[in-house]
């Protein structure tokens, strides 16, 4: 009985090991891939963060009122957009239920508001999910959460560039995991449009007189240009953001794992041992029973030490 507990105890001992190899190898491949990560997040935030300061100078002038990029007009019948960004993986905590989570309030707010929603998932993890609970969405981009890239953030306005300037969609809203370090990351819900010009406003507070921009050759061909340029580097900056998020979160996850694998082992290898010790000194009293009852049954006959040795032998 005791062997047999043993030989279980063994072989979870080498599965847990084994297991143990593949969660340190995700957790030191995750820690590699941060850096790449902060470091593009680095290089991209100034850019979006300039573009978005020219955009938001340019909602209030006749050329930037007059675009349907920056003033959707909002009507029962128009339609909101929601850009949620997952995943393509697993083994990364609470990363991807605590997007769906914020995705879900969005869409019961809208719901109750009545305003039907054009969901574009980014990610496979978000897609699965939706799909599975018969949710519509609008579309579908997965294979780019580990390194995104700027061609990827373009295949995703071009999913709501048409219907904003058609007058289908009256306000995109994106769900991301903001970076902040590797150990901080909060899920973020940030409206595009209409256009949070929280430049403008700032200006506006501390007595500044506003931007005054001059177009050349165009003021309607470059806004045309400008404006999805600057919602295409938005995108790329919040998918960025969502890739170090990830890999951070997929190596906390992988370092808990490898540390619970760890103090499993341990466990298990107390138990077998006890188990041993269980073992050997079942077979002791087995050997001194048996010797005593050789000793008896020989009518007090030799000793009792050559009768242990002869039952330790015959054992």
């Amino acid at each position: 009985m005791a062997g047999g507990q043993e030989r279980v105890l063994r072989r979870r001992i080498r599965s847990v090991q084994s297991t143990m190899k593949i969660t340190r190898a995700q957790e030191l491949i995750a820690a590699s891939r941060i850096v790449r990560a902060q470091r593009a997040i680095v290089a991209a935030r100034p850019y979006v963060a300039k573009m978005a300061e020219v955009v938001s100078h340019l909602v209030d002038t006749p050329e930037g009122a007059a675009n349907p990029l920056l003033h959707p007009q909002d009507g029962p019948d128009k339609r909101a957009a929601i850009i949620m960004i997952t995943a393509d993986r697993g083994f990364a905590g609470a990363y991807n239920s605590s997007i769906i989570r914020a995705t879900e309030r969005l869409l019961r707010e809208h719901a109750e508001a009545g305003r039907a929603v054009s969901l574009i998932a980014v990610g496979r993890k978000g897609e699965g999910y939706f799909r599975f609970r018969h949710q519509e969405m609008a579309a579908t981009i997965t294979g780019v959460s580990d390194k995104p890239s700027y061609e990827d953030a373009v295949r995703v306005v071009e999913t709501i560039a048409g219907p904003i300037a058609a007058g289908e969609i009256s306000r995109v809203q994106i769900v991301f995991t903001r970076f902040v370090s590797a150990g901080s990351q909060s899920v973020s819900v940030r409206q595009l449009i209409p256009l949070e010009d929280a430049a403008h406003t700032t200006d506006r507070a501390a007595g500044e007189l506003p931007t005054v921009y001059e177009f050349e050759p165009d003021p309607d061909e470059i806004l045309d240009r400008l404006v999805p340029s600057w919602l295409e580097a938005e995108v790329l900056a919040a998918m960025l953001d969502a890739s170090a998020s990830e890999h951070a979160a997929r190596q906390r996850a992988m370092k808990a794992a490898t540390d619970n694998a760890d103090e499993l082992i341990k466990t298990l290898r107390r138990i077998m041992n006890r188990a041993r010790q269980d073992s050997i000194t079942t077979e002791i009293m087995e050997i001194v029973g048996g010797a005593e009852a050789l000793r008896q049954g020989g009518g007090g006959s030799g000793n009792f030490n050559e009768n242990f040795e002869a039952a330790a032998e015959s054992a």
